[in-house]
């Protein structure tokens, strides 16, 4: 029946299930599906987590390699930067299990964060110089520190 349920209504198998898990109706649980569902649930967690540090990478790339553009451009990062580092720290203030995650998110994210920033560094207009691809750290040139620090932004070594 649970099973039926999970692939009609998913909605109304969520609602059964909590409340055979208060009734402590262990047996009538449909394990398999909640177990699935469970390991979705810690994958969605990383993902959103990889996703906020994707677009954080991306703009601290951008204006470690574009800070000399104009304030109209260079303001939209800052306030970007500000937006996802504030949204992994707060992943990882409710969710502490992500924090022996967050190095391993970050190198697994970064080839994407330097694609996008390089993607948007082409498309620079009104004189601003466009960056060549190499001017883009293959590797991480921010350490965990530096991310989850609010008042960094540029990597000043």
């Amino acid at each position: 029946m649970s099973t039926i349920l999970y692939d009609s209504d998913f909605d109304l198998w969520i609602e059964q299930t909590i409340q055979q898990l208060k009734d402590r109706q262990f047996e009538r649980l449909d394990v398999e599906h909640l177990i699935e569902e469970l390991q979705d649930l810690g994958k969605s967690e990383k993902r959103a987590l990889e996703s906020n540090l994707m677009v954080l990478l991306a703009h601290l790339l951008k204006l470690k390699i574009q800070g000399d553009a104009p304030e109209t451009m260079t303001g939209s990062w800052y306030d970007s930067i500000n937006e996802h580092r504030q949204r992994v720290q707060k992943s990882l203030r409710d969710t502490p299990s992500l924090n022996p995650y967050l190095s391993r998110a970050v190198s697994s994210v970064y080839p994407d964060a330097r694609k996008l920033a390089i993607r948007d560094g082409k498309k620079a207009k009104f004189g601003v110089r466009i960056p060549l691809e190499n001017e883009y750290p293959i590797t991480c040139p921010f350490s965990i520190e530096q991310l989850l620090d609010d008042d960094f932004y540029l990597n000043e070594s």
